[in-house]
């Protein structure tokens, strides 16, 4: 069983930049849509714009993650913070093997990132051995050593960062 965790962010179609409210996407409709098979619980943790999650935010998703039977998580989340919130849990040693996804382009929008991403996660988290990771642009990162790169807008190691 898969436990996803959702945080907000653009992978969910919140575009916090307009006065009005962008239209929210569910990731159960995303997962219908490609007719998954795999068993899976969808938990919404909060729904915030990643530049404000706060350390009790962390630790409350913490929480979350140490209540669940499951010992596979996917979270959903924004980009801004994302690497802050994975290097958060990977010290806390859960045991479980934890996945942090989102999207640059609103999960609403018509060429959004989103269902890649998501199924990349997903595919990934069948696979990958305890531990905390980041998805995202193709590629799978530890949780510390990982950076996003604001002048290409991609995920990349730390230690390939130009």
């Amino acid at each position: 069983m898969i436990h996803i965790l959702t945080t907000g962010g653009t992978i969910e179609g919140l575009d916090y930049n307009q006065k009005q409210s962008a239209r929210k996407i569910s990731l159960s409709n995303f997962l219908e849509s490609a007719n998954v098979s795999f068993p899976f619980t969808l938990e919404e943790v909060f729904k915030k714009d990643s530049r404000f999650i706060t350390q009790e935010d962390r630790e409350f998703l913490a929480e979350r993650i140490k209540a669940t039977g499951s010992s596979k998580i996917l979270i959903t989340h924004g980009t801004f913070t994302m690497e802050d919130t994975a290097a958060h849990i990977g010290k806390l040693n859960l045991d479980k093997t934890i996945v942090l996804v989102g999207s640059f382009i609103l999960g609403s929008s018509k060429n959004t990132d989103a269902p890649f991403n998501l199924g990349y996660a997903i595919c990934s988290l069948q696979f990958l051995k305890p531990d905390v990771y980041v998805a995202m642009n193709g590629r799978i990162f530890h949780w510390s050593n990982v950076t996003k790169n604001l002048k290409t807008n991609k995920f990349e190691p730390k230690d390939e960062k130009q």
